[in-house]
């Protein structure tokens, strides 16, 4: 399930601000986020109903949906930078159709990974990367990963914990856990055969965890995919230890008997350095060292 890349961002060419999912609520974040890319040379657009709130939303479903479609119909813009997660992307998919244009960037995580594994059935990658509300919090690494990719620049493997060994090479699908679950099953769920998972997660105690690879297991999902690999799950321990499992028990328990590599404690997810990732591109994953590698990018 290999993906496109959409033309490698130059300095000058315009980006526009979406906001998909959740109500804004860290304004300082959100502006700091999008001063960052302007410093890099790059004309950001923000909308002038960036901060519409409807209950939980970011405004109306309509109103969100047309935001996001403008931006994709626009021949000037060249990326499209989501401002935070939250809820809400998913709703955006109802009798949805991408418009068919030229790829495009589309940069975001957590609640966007609907929209990411939306538009990778459609044969163009995104950016599973940091929101505008969370860049100016990466490490200085992290934030130049993000420009490098999209610039068109190759990027370090990233370092973790080898779980289960064995190496593959695969395209990468990257993922917010409880996201993509509520995605298996619709019209927008890519084709998982053959590829390597990455998932994170936040706030999600570890019966849910639980509950949702298991999910995965009986639908006969994880025994499609060739790899596996496992950022943060932060913020997800149980608050009475002595009647639940650590979340990275339930993590091992559910994934290291399915006879793939598994690497986990990856530096990607919520709560930390959260380093890009591409969606539908190259990877391997080597169990062995522990590391998730991404293949240099092919310009076009």
């Amino acid at each position: 399930m290999y993906c496109q890349l959409p033309a490698p961002l130059k300095p000058g060419e315009r980006l526009r601000v979406v906001t998909p999912s959740g109500a804004l609520r860290e304004q300082e974040s959100f502006w700091k986020g999008v001063n960052l890319w302007r410093s890099r040379g790059y004309e950001v657009e923000v909308p002038a109903d960036y901060d519409q709130r409807w209950g939980y939303l970011a405004g109306e479903d309509d109103q969100r949906r047309l935001q996001l479609l403008d931006a994709l119909k626009d021949p000037d813009c060249k990326g499209i930078l989501c401002a935070r997660g939250g809820f809400g992307g998913t709703r955006l998919l109802e009798d949805w159709q991408w418009p068919e244009i030229p790829p495009k960037w589309l940069v975001g995580f957590s609640d966007i990974t609907s929209l990411l594994w939306s538009l990778a059935k459609t044969g163009i990658s995104g950016v599973h990367g940091p929101l505008l509300t969370t860049l100016n919090q990466e490490p200085d690494w992290s934030q130049q990963r993000l420009f490098d990719w999209v610039e068109g620049r190759a990027i370090a493997p990233i370092q973790g914990l080898g779980w289960v060994p064995g190496q593959v090479t695969a395209p990468l699908l990257p993922a917010n856990l409880t996201v993509a679950t509520h995605v298996l099953g619709t019209v927008h769920e890519p084709n998982l055969a053959g590829v390597i998972l990455a998932f994170e997660d936040v706030t999600e105690a570890p019966y849910r965890i639980d509950r949702m690879l298991t999910h995965w297991r009986m639908m006969g999902k994880l025994t499609q995919v060739k790899g596996i690999a496992i950022g943060r799950f932060s913020r997800c321990e149980s608050t009475d230890q002595g009647l639940s499992f650590p979340a990275e028990a339930v993590l091992r328990e559910r994934l290291t008997d399915l006879g793939i590599p598994v690497v986990g404690n990856l530096p990607f997810g919520h709560d930390g350095a959260n380093a890009m990732l591409p969606v539908g591109m190259e990877a391997t994953l080597d169990g062995d060292a522990g590391t998730l590698a991404i293949s240099a990018p092919l310009l076009t």
